[in-house]
């Protein structure tokens, strides 16, 4: 099977473990709201919050762990990858019991004058971060296994183990529906057991499937190579903490300059652009793997290529639905809310803007990152994450208008992290920026343009309504299909496009 073969294959599965899990979490959470009402409901969620900021430190482990295995699985070293496998597992262990330590001792401030809990709850509200520190710890030492399955591409089994975890909680659901007791008290324990159970299922099923699972520190643990790990997680972790931070930070800037109106508008903005987003970042969760693991079997060439697709693809996955939805945004919003927010629409707008040109130069960081040297590139990325706090407090404390913060977001983070991205891969990895334009630039912004104008042609010439929602969408579709397929397909994509669409034709029609 070829990579683009295998390429798609495995982004069918992560797109069928996506619309399975999506629906099943929108009904997990109705009944979840309906079983423990709204008030012990926002108690879950506010102690969750405590402990939903660590998701950063899960990230960054989780790239230098895939990053080496892949690596290393594309040189065909499964000595190397047991070494790796058991650095990785030592690691992930003793930061998830520093994890239980230090979120222990901060439970104690939490419950004493940071959390807004009635006394009567404090009880059900300690028992829910008790259960989610173990849950948490849980996940973190499962991060080795989720590494060989992405090492090994095998997304069918990882879709399984994502979709089993969502029925999981949809029967947590239910059972906490007609329990009589403290729901609250058992919904927290019950979730602290799906990681584990999850765990479990990757554990005895890469132990079996794969042999550099192997559980023996003492026999195949490097410290050069622990030293290694953890220097290249340590500047993941920087990178990964300052967009973090940057994000939450920006929240707070808008809140202290124009109140909660304004996060009120950002909030939507942000929710719209992640749930648009989840098409692309599925594909690139497929790709992820062969650019490790063709750098690692020193096929640069190819790695390069499969990052200048995957930045092509990304983009175009996302602008098929955000551009629609940037022209009819006040027509979608209003369908969806009953009151919108002021600067909701422009901040959704421009919040898909940013999102767009990010997906140009996406996976060119990933380039570097396979590369290994990482360093002056995570540095120079975390100044330009932090920057955007900087410049907006100076301006709004100078009268700007509250949409300057995402002028700002887009230029620091779209426009100039982009193009230092290509610099570093440039001077690194060898990319060509003829290759680059001519794959990427071009075709993306050209296609985009021409979708954007019929959309607008449209937009201004019908009345507001759902006929001019579904001519928009109908005609931008059509536009990037027409203007893709006739000025810039290739001839190996337009070759690849047809074979699977007669397999597919085959299976469906088949007698």
């Amino acid at each position: 099977m070829s990579t683009a073969q295998r390429v798609i294959k495995n982004t069918g599965f992560l797109y069928a473990k996506m619309g399975i899990t999506v629906f099943v979490s929108l009904y997990t959470t109705r009944i979840v709201l309906t079983a423990l009402g709204a008030f012990d409901f926002g108690i879950f969620n506010v102690v969750g919050g405590a402990i939903a900021m660590l998701g950063f430190l899960h990230a960054a482990m989780s790239s230098s762990t895939q990053r080496f295995m892949s690596f290393y699985g594309g040189r065909g070293e499964i000595e190397k990858q047991k070494f790796i496998f058991n650095v990785s597992s030592v690691l992930h262990f003793g930061i998830a019991i520093v994890l239980i330590v230090v979120l222990l001792i901060a439970g104690f401030f939490f419950f004493n004058g940071v959390l807004n809990i009635p006394p009567d709850r404090i009880f059900a509200a300690k028992v829910i971060y008790g259960s989610l520190i173990l849950s948490t710890a849980f996940t973190v030492i499962s991060v080795p296994y989720e590494a060989v399955l992405n090492a090994h591409e095998n997304m069918l089994y990882y879709s399984i183990v994502g979709v089993i975890e969502s029925l999981l909680k949809l029967s947590v659901a239910l059972v906490i529906l007609y329990y009589l007791g403290d729901k609250l008290v058992l919904y927290g324990i019950l979730m602290a057991v799906i990681p584990f159970i999850s765990r479990t299922i990757m554990q005895i099923y890469c132990h079996r499937k794969y042999s550099e699972c192997v559980i023996a520190p003492r026999r195949y643990f490097d410290k050069d190579l622990a030293k290694e790990m953890t220097s290249f997680a340590g500047w993941s972790f920087l990178g990964t903490a300052s967009g973090i931070i940057t994000q939450y930070g920006l929240g707070l800037v808008l809140n202290n300059f124009f109140g909660t109106l304004l996060n009120a508008a950002q909030g939507i903005a942000n929710q719209i652009s992640g749930q648009l987003m989840v098409f692309s970042n599925t594909m690139m969760q497929a790709l992820n793997p062969v650019i490790a693991k063709s750098e690692g079997s020193g096929n640069r060439k190819m790695m390069l290529e499969a990052s200048i697709v995957g930045c092509k693809f990304s983009f175009f996955l996302l602008a098929v639905f955000a551009i629609p939805f940037m022209i009819e945004a006040p027509y979608l919003l209003g369908l969806w809310l009953n009151d919108v927010p002021p600067w909701a629409i422009l901040f959704t707008r421009l919040q898909l803007l940013r999102s767009l040109i990010e997906q140009l130069t996406i996976l060119i960081g990933r380039t570097i990152e396979v590369e290994g040297n990482i360093r002056n590139y995570t540095i120079v990325k975390s100044i330009l994450n932090f920057l955007p706090i900087i410049l907006s407090i100076i301006l709004f404390k100078n009268g700007y208008p509250p949409y300057v913060l995402y002028i700002v977001w887009i230029l620091c983070w779209g426009i100039i992290k982009g193009l230092i991205s290509l610099l570093f891969s440039h001077r690194q990895c060898d990319l060509s920026y003829t290759d680059y334009f001519k794959n990427v630039a071009k075709p993306t912004l050209t296609v985009s343009t021409i979708m954007m104008v019929f959309g607008l042609i449209l937009y201004f010439y019908m009345d507001e309504g759902f006929l001019r929602l579904l001519s928009v969408t109908t005609a931008t579709t059509i536009a990037f299909i027409l203007v893709y397929r006739l000025f810039f397909m290739p001839k190996q994509e337009l070759t690849m496009f047809h074979s699977i669409y007669g397999t597919v034709k085959k299976k469906v029609f088949k007698k």
